[in-house]
């Protein structure tokens, strides 16, 4: 499909007045494209050869409109780092229109009513993080918001120092955050609150549209989409480092990428945002977030819903996740089934990587190759007694397994990545691009998309982090 042949919908302007701001986007100056998604471009039904048009980029940048087009900003509210704060919403976000139930979104195209007082952009290093990330997250098959297109400028933008501008067009199946619903049940706006739940279950759960108690198991598979995000992070090794209430995904996904990290060295209490002194939102204490914002959101439903009853759904948050993560760890290490005494095999395996400093992509990616020969895990520590002793227990533990060992080896190839976009990596990428050489993004693309392969060229990011890259913690301008 040509872009001048695509028809918008707008299905969120349905709702109530109070849900939204129509605003036009700000274009910025002497654009230019760096990088187009063609499998998005797919998923849309765009033609390919568009993405590559001078009047993509004009689209990209919020200068030309596409018919059906009603640009507006979301408004919501949301508990950031704990304390409530009655009104947020898109302050530097436009939503453009519906294709195909995916949601446009431009990242960067000026101010909206809900900026307050910031200048609605988003500066290059952030959106080269926000549009590889996002693919990368979609690559390794956990719930993710894509991107389509990145693009860049000469627009000038001020954080501590002058920077350029640049826009990321966004796509989701859904927008709604756990703060959206926040907003209303804090003004005790509940039509508006029902209309949005409404809007809500048919976007995002619309097997439950006709259901008794439709409200009360939306709310539940909130918990178990949540619960399962949660565990997906975690078995990665991915700190999503902001898990406000406002950045929390309705529909179980993975949005907004702002001071984000996957872990160099195993550390449960890693912190990957600077402006986090308490360690709200570290590695480990993710999975407690999750149950806390899903508390937030039952409160916000209450009007609507029994709160007993979303006690007892909530109760499930803990299950859900730990039959969810053992699932994962069990894959990752190669058990064919899981017994009840691999929790005490995987305490055993986290609490040697965080003694040693082990790597924990290499780790997982290593033993995904062993086959009783240990020089190469040895290899990833210093002190090789707690590795050892971890291995005795594994090599006892695999005689229960009725694979073979080369079968085991080829699904645990594809369950543990060979590469994973850590932040040194993506700063060798962002340095590059403000020196006007997007080499480094094509290539951290390509492995973003299949992060399983061996993408032997790129070899050099398969290892460890280098030492003096290690544990970075950025802000949420990042």
């Amino acid at each position: 499909m040509k872009l001048n042949e695509i028809k918008l919908t707008n299905p969120y302007l349905a709702l109530p007045d109070e849900c939204y701001t129509r605003v036009k986007p700000t274009p910025l100056e002497n654009v230019f494209l760096i990088h187009a998604n063609e499998d998005v471009a797919e998923l849309l039904d765009i033609d390919i050869e568009e993405l590559y048009s001078d009047a993509f980029v004009t689209f990209v940048n919020g200068a030309w409109q596409l018919e059906g087009s009603d640009p507006f900003a979301m408004c919501y509210a949301g508990h950031q780092f704990g304390h409530f704060v009655p009104r947020l919403g898109d302050g530097r976000a436009i939503n453009i229109g519906t294709i195909k139930q995916w949601h446009l979104q431009l990242k960067g195209a000026g101010q909206t009513r809900y900026s307050r007082s910031g200048d609605g952009r988003a500066v290059l290093r952030s959106s080269i993080r926000e549009y590889l990330m996002s693919e990368a997250m979609h690559g390794l098959g956990i719930e993710s918001t894509r991107a389509l297109a990145l693009i860049g400028s000469e627009h000038k933008v001020f954080r501590e120092e002058w920077e350029t501008g640049a826009i990321v067009l966004r796509v989701s199946p859904s927008w709604v955050r756990f703060g959206t619903f926040e907003y209303f049940a804090h003004k005790k706006r509940y039509a508006e609150l029902e209309a949005l739940t409404d809007y809500a279950i048919a976007e995002s759960y619309p097997h439950l549209v006709e259901v008794p108690d439709k409200y009360l198991q939306f709310f539940s598979e909130v918990v178990s989409r949540t619960a399962r995000l949660m565990a997906e992070w975690q078995a990665v090794g991915f700190n999503h480092g902001v898990m406000n209430t406002d950045n929390m995904s309705i529909a179980g996904l993975t949005i907004d990428y702002g001071p984000y990290a996957f872990l160099d060295d195993y550390d449960s209490q890693y912190i990957c945002n600077h402006t986090d002194q308490g360690g709200r939102y570290s590695f480990g204490n993710q999975p407690n977030i999750g149950a806390w914002n899903l508390q937030a959101l039952m409160h916000a439903l209450a009007p609507m819903v029994n709160s007993d009853k979303m006690e007892k759904a909530l109760d499930n948050y803990a299950r859900v996740y730990t039959e969810r993560y053992l699932e994962l760890m069990g894959k990752k290490i190669g058990l064919d089934k899981l017994q009840d005494s691999d929790l005490e095999l995987f305490k055993q395996l986290l609490g040697m990587m965080q003694g040693m400093s082990i790597d924990y992509t290499l780790f997982f990616r290593t033993l995904s190759r062993y086959d009783g020969e240990r020089t190469a895990l040895l290899k990833l520590g210093l002190y090789h007694k707690p590795m050892n002793e971890w291995l005795d227990s594994y090599d006892e533990r695999l005689k229960a397994n009725t694979s073979s060992t080369k079968e085991r080896h080829s699904a645990m190839l594809q369950t543990n990545p060979k590469f994973v976009l850590k932040n040194y990596m993506l700063q060798e990428a962002i340095t590059a691009a403000e020196n006007g050489d997007f080499n480094v993004v094509d290539a951290l693309f390509e492995i973003a998309k299949d992060p399983y392969a061996e993408h032997e060229v790129d070899e050099r990011w398969a290892g460890a982090t280098p030492e003096e890259f290690k544990n970075q913690k950025l802000s949420c301008s990042s």
